[in-house]
């Protein structure tokens, strides 16, 4: 089989998905199944994978699908305690008096408060939380999902605590091969690893700065009274310092201190500042920017779990700090957990439930239920209860709430993400083929020679589009990556910085995060229209990152030290 036909056959499916949620405008419920079956039917027919290989990967991606959901049953139970505890009310009256401008209210939740369950957990946690605290505080269900979407993007290339670089690109990388280069250039792998975390967060700090300001002007063209892209722009000086506060400290602490901590300080600085802003008038126009009134909202705006004013106001006022504390309380266990100087998450790991080597194939389905942000959020759950005083009638409606959101999302998720499995795993197969993304990637590759920075953060993005991970996509294509430098001769750490920054704006344009995202907010059946709007993004963040890695590469002429020693060697 020609490695354009194999291309052509692994795309299929993507394609699939593309034309009935895209196209046609097909819920996910419909057209995942599908999906799941054409990967399925690429993978036995063409790619001669075994069934029972491919019944395992299924299993493996049951046990994804159930971490997932257990993430978004964690994130909406947050929400409805908090909704029946009364703080919701509180939450909602302080963003009123910092700023009732909803521009205003998104750069400091969304982009900010965001990065910052970003840069502590990953695990689309982000949007997970902040789609629903958006609609809790008067956003259309809608638009807190496009909105959470955009969320994942800057700041995923230093989530979980830097864990897309530390595992992605250094499991996907690290060969004794590439060590022995790297020692006849007086370099160890955790220099080279650095400099390619330097290099991702200069590349993201200048595509970055723009995406609060993406965030605002589709929310004010699809979703203001006016459908106007100016309104949104008429806040520009604040969203582009919001950006800057941000992407300015992010920068520093990634080349400077390495990429555990980027997202997490640069939202911590980010948010100090921009609150400051927001409360003195500095840069924000006169002009309040509010959605049309709730009576004109469309349909499909709206989800099953709107929380309206009218069933928040019979508690007793609360205190802002109070009603803050649970989701502080969240940041601060999962930053806690995921730092690995510390004790506490080994501790969690610990309890696993696992099926190593399914049937035999060497696939592997696991879990550590204590570890995933689930649990963290089930915990300050139970906190919440004593601190705000509920009664247990109050939190049973809450869990009681939470439950019926999962039925939906679930059965998504049951064909999603088994599908991205059997992608992933068809490395192993009768016919020796590639697997079916590298495959795909091998194409790109054969076809576009010197001009390929441009497409390695397409490619990066295309992994994500398919495994929804930042993490998996750079375990996927690292050393595929640096492979084509190498052989084109240029700086391979820059490549795989391309590849790494792909793959996190490839997590604004992917299916089962927009599943989960939607999932949070009781709204499925939305997803084309989503997708359809998250692709502006993520196309503009691709194609800039790609024109920077060709500017940089072949107008400065940049190399890093390997690819001069290998320059050297060549002539």
């Amino acid at each position: 089989m020609s490695l354009g036909l194999q291309s052509f056959l692994a795309v299929l499916p993507i394609l699939t998905a593309a034309v009935l949620l895209v196209g046609f405008r097909w819920p996910a419920k419909k057209a995942m199944p599908i999906c799941y079956v054409v990967a399925v039917v690429v993978a036995i027919a063409f790619w001669k994978v075994d069934t029972v290989r491919v019944v395992a990967s299924t299993i493996q991606g049951l046990f994804l699908t159930v971490n997932i959901l257990y993430i978004i049953f964690g994130a909406i139970l947050l929400l409805n305690t908090l909704k029946h505890s009364g703080a919701i009310t509180a939450i909602r009256s302080g963003f009123a008096n910092i700023s009732p401008d909803r521009r205003v209210q998104l750069v400091l939740i969304a982009w900010l408060f965001g990065a910052f369950i970003e840069g502590s957990s990953g695990f689309g946690t982000p949007a997970a939380i902040a789609a629903p605290l958006m609609v809790a505080i008067g956003f259309p269900a809608m638009a807190a999902v496009m909105i959470g979407m955009m969320i994942q993007s800057t700041p995923v290339t230093f989530g979980a605590v830097g864990t897309p670089i530390l595992i992605g690109v250094k499991g996907g990388l690290e060969s004794p091969e590439l060590t022995a280069q790297l020692a006849q250039v007086g370099m160890n792998f955790a220099d080279y690893l650095q400099l390619i975390t330097a290099e991702s967060a200069i590349i993201h700090a200048i595509c970055g700065s723009l995406i609060p300001t993406f965030m605002v002007i589709m929310m004010t063209r699809f979703f203001g009274k006016n459908k106007s892209w100016t309104e949104g722009l008429s806040i520009l000086p604040f969203t582009l310092l919001g950006g800057f506060a941000f992407t300015i400290p992010y920068l520093f602490t990634g080349v400077f201190l390495g990429p555990e901590f980027p997202s997490l300080i640069g939202a911590l600085v980010g948010m100090s500042i921009m609150s400051f802003c927001a409360v003195k008038g500095f840069l924000v126009p006169k002009d309040t920017w509010d959605f049309p009134p709730r009576a004109e909202w469309q349909p499909g705006w709206i989800s099953d779990m709107e929380i309206s004013l009218e069933s928040l106001t019979d508690k007793k006022p609360m205190s802002l700090v109070l009603a803050w504390i649970p989701y502080v309380l969240v940041a601060v266990v999962l930053v806690l957990s995921r730092l690995r100087q510390l004790p506490l998450g080994g501790w969690l790991k610990s309890v696993s439930i696992k099926w190593a080597d399914i049937f035999g194939t060497g696939i592997t389905g696991s879990s550590a239920p204590l570890y995933l942000p689930g649990a963290m959020l089930i915990f300050v759950v139970i906190v919440t209860f004593f601190l705000h005083r509920m009664s247990t009638k109050e939190l049973g409606a809450a869990v009681k709430e939470s439950s019926k959101i999962l039925l939906g999302a679930g059965f998504v998720l049951i064909f999603t993400i088994p599908m991205v499995r059997v992608y992933i795993n068809s490395g192993i197969n009768a016919g020796g083929y590639a697997s079916m993304p590298l495959a795909m990637a091998q194409w790109v590759a054969s076809n576009v020679g010197h001009v390929w920075p441009f497409f390695a953060p397409f490619i990066g993005g295309l992994g994500a589009f398919i495994a929804g991970s930042n993490t998996v996509s750079n375990l996927m294509f690292s050393l595929f990556q640096h492979g084509v430098a190498q052989n084109l001769l240029v700086a391979g750490s820059l490549v795989v910085a391309l590849q790494a920054v792909g793959a996190a704006a490839g997590n604004m344009f992917c299916i089962h995060n927009v599943v989960a995202a939607s999932a949070t907010v009781g709204l499925l059946g939305q997803e084309g229209i989503t997708l359809r709007r998250t692709v502006i993004p993520t196309l503009y963040y691709c194609t800039l990152t790609g024109i920077i890695g060709l500017v940089v590469i072949y107008a400065f002429g940049y190399q890093d030290p390997l690819s001069v020693f290998m320059l050297a060697a060549k002539g």
